[in-house]
């Protein structure tokens, strides 16, 4: 059975991502250089791996805002048909005590654990393990819907028994990775 179209790309949709998310990407990058909103637009998408693609309805209000708060102003140098924006003095100032906020509260995961894997693309050599990490999600799934229509102890020991120790191995590896 086929996948609809409107639920293919549900994650992609302004609307679940949590308020700030955007103003965070925007100056972030513009903190690096100065850019257009068809440029950030594009920018999110590619570093997002194609999860999410800020829609013009989200992106030039918030340019809008930025320039009428004065953290932003609009090049004079700018090719014909394109706005691009930098941020001021005060527009850094904003940016560093938005990124201060952010480190403070790290630990509690500021914008939410589902948007973690948005914070950068894997590097291309891991894509088999990120096609890996997805068939043990589709598996667990699937172990769920079973246990729902069929329950079974033994099933579900020798299920736990094995997460656990899948657990014990990746967090082993995650350690190593650290020292």
């Amino acid at each position: 059975m086929r996948k609809s179209r409107q639920n293919r790309h549900w994650s992609r949709r302004t609307s679940s991502v949590p308020k700030g998310y955007l103003r965070s990407w925007v100056l972030e990058m513009l903190n690096e250089q100065p850019m257009s909103g068809a440029e950030i637009m594009r920018e999110i998408e590619d570093k997002t791996s194609r999860r999410w693609k800020p829609s013009p309805g989200s992106v030039y209000p918030l340019l809008s805002w930025l320039l009428d708060s004065s953290y932003t102003r609009e090049l004079s140098d700018s090719e014909a048909g394109v706005r691009r924006y930098e941020l001021t003095e005060e527009g850094r100032k904003f940016f560093e005590e938005h990124e201060q906020r952010k480190s403070q509260d790290r630990s509690a995961r500021f914008f939410g654990s589902q948007f973690d894997d948005w914070e950068g693309a894997m590097p291309e050599e891991a894509r088999e393990l990120v096609e890996s990490w997805h068939n043990m999600r589709r598996a667990g799934r699937a172990l769920r819907r079973k246990l729902r229509d069929d329950y079974s102890d033994a099933l579900v020991t020798e299920a736990k028994k094995l997460v656990d120790d899948f657990v014990e191995k990746i967090s082993r590896l995650s350690e190593a990775e650290k020292v």
